[in-house]
């Protein structure tokens, strides 16, 4: 399956770390955007701890990691993206976070949105999901219903002259439920390229490459490879 939406959309992807957006659903996001839409990125943290080495500066890296992602989002073609930089590692789906979030869809007012899956608590039987990611997903949803668009919560918006704003859908990346599947197989060259500007992340981009080809469907071959990105979509009634 794939979205149909038709005319162009506002997309608004919201999610833990840098490089999320591109590991997550990259090539969607080429997709969508070679088909007209706009779509902008918010970032919860900045991942001041993807690193290994007690030695290194988070400030520092906090500001690569910036660097890296606007790079990736050029390539994917997305030039819109806001960080919250909380600390990476302890994100807390709290009222704060939520009002944060709640913020940026009345100040955005996207179609659709995009989240990861709060309750995708393991990985392909050998990975523990990162708390992050489920933070995200959680706050976010939170902030999707009730609150953005109920003029009841976090009235301090609408001083700020941020009425409310409800998203028509909600797409979730990263989940083990899903119903929806888009065929990226044109734009999986376009995400592998984007992730190699995530430079302090990667490390052996050749090995990174092999990982990332061998993520082809099961029906389909290394000779002539077909790719899928799946979510769950949620379709508000109006």
């Amino acid at each position: 399956m794939d979205d149909s939406w038709g005319e162009s959309k506002k997309i608004l992807v919201v999610l833990a770390h840098p490089d999320d957006p591109e590991f997550f659903c990259g090539g969607s996001i080429a997709h969508w955007t070679e088909s007209g839409h706009h779509i902008s990125y918010l970032l919860l943290t900045c991942g001041d701890k993807g690193a290994s080495d007690s030695a290194i500066d988070t400030k520092e890296l906090c500001v690569d990691r910036h660097q890296e992602q606007r790079a990736a989002a050029a390539v994917l073609g997305v030039s819109d993206i806001y960080f919250l930089d909380y600390p990476d590692g302890y994100l807390i789906p709290d009222l704060k976070l939520r009002r944060e979030i709640t913020r940026f869809i009345r100040m955005l007012r996207p179609d659709i949105l995009v989240t990861c899956d709060p309750r995708t608590l393991t990985v392909n039987d050998n990975r523990i999901n990162h708390p992050d990611h489920r933070a995200a997903g959680q706050a976010t949803l939170d902030a999707v219903f009730p609150a953005s668009g109920n003029p009841l919560f976090f009235p301090e918006l609408l001083e700020e002259g941020l009425k409310p704003h409800s998203p028509h859908e909600v797409w979730i990346c990263g989940t083990q439920i899903p119903n929806i599947c888009i065929d990226v197989t044109q734009y999986w060259e376009k995400k592998i390229t984007a992730l190699h500007e995530h430079r302090s992340q990667v490390g052996d981009q050749l090995a990174l490459d092999k990982r990332m080809r061998s993520r082809r469907t099961p029906d389909s071959t290394e000779e002539k490879p077909r790719y899928e990105e799946s979510f769950q979509r949620i379709i508000f009634d109006t």
